[in-house]
């Protein structure tokens, strides 16, 4: 989170960054809470969603007029139900935060192995797809920001689900970027290194840099006007070739 609000209301970024109304998906916890802090303090209404009703409600009672709904992204009927009820409630709606995501460490052997899977491609890739599309319809629609990783471009093995739905969201944004310009609809891709969150199981990522850190270079991105935010390793892996990602692939598989 920025300390305080020590910058000034941006001016350059396309996006404005204030007086934006905002659903940011699994906005309870790390990344999502993260950004939740950030344009809560740049002065705008912020959504979140996620699962656990008693997370949702500590952000909520964390930062005064944050308003939480709880959904499990999972479910293709709450999703819908989740999208409905906001084009009701929340009618000016106009930035989609794709921001929930799963991380299973496992192997193909593992009896789960496939029960897993589909979890994370629901999570990871159908939720935030669809999402976008029930998003479009609405009237003041402007912005899709979706968080992607760094292992969208060299995978950790541990993670093998993980690592291809964070590169088909890679592969969808730049997409989606493209085929939406014409209608003036901003679609901006967050790209986290690993940070220090629970993602993937607690005590995995203690070592990683702060999510606090990441926010920030996540502001100044977006008061610059990028459309691809990196920072750390993810922005040397999204600057790699072919010979610096296979080292990088062989530093973390040995």
């Amino acid at each position: 989170m920025l300390n305080e609000m020590t910058h000034p209301i941006p001016l350059k970024a396309k996006m404005n960054l204030t007086n934006n109304k905002i659903l940011i998906t699994g906005g309870g916890t790390g990344i999502g809470k993260g950004l939740a802090q950030l344009f809560h303090q740049l002065g705008n209404s912020v959504i979140i969603c996620g699962r656990r009703k008693d997370v949702l409600k500590q952000v909520e009672n964390e930062l005064p007029g944050v308003i939480s709904y709880s959904c499990d992204l999972l479910s293709e009927n709450e999703r819908e139900s989740l999208m409905k009820k906001l084009e009701t409630e929340h009618p000016d709606l106009n930035v989609l935060i794709n921001n929930a995501g799963i991380q299973n460490w496992m192997k193909p052997e593992d009896s789960d192995f496939f029960e897993r899977a589909k979890m994370e491609i629901k999570i990871n890739v159908e939720a935030p797809v669809h999402l976008t599309q029930l998003f479009l319809a609405y009237r003041k629609a402007k912005t899709v920001i979706n968080v992607s990783s760094g292992l969208a471009f060299t995978q950790l093995s541990n993670v093998p689900v993980y690592c291809s739905t964070k590169a088909f969201l890679h592969s969808y944004t730049r997409s989606m970027r493209h085929l939406l310009k014409s209608g003036n609809m901003e679609v901006i891709e967050i790209i986290p290194p690993a940070l220090n969150t629970d993602l993937g199981g607690i005590g995995l990522h203690d070592s990683a840099p702060a999510v606090s850190d990441f926010i920030e270079a996540v502001y100044q991105g977006l008061n610059a006007g990028k459309s691809e935010i990196t920072w750390g390793f993810s922005e040397m892996m999204r600057n790699a070739g072919p010979v610096q990602l296979e080292e990088a692939f062989n530093r973390m598989n040995p």
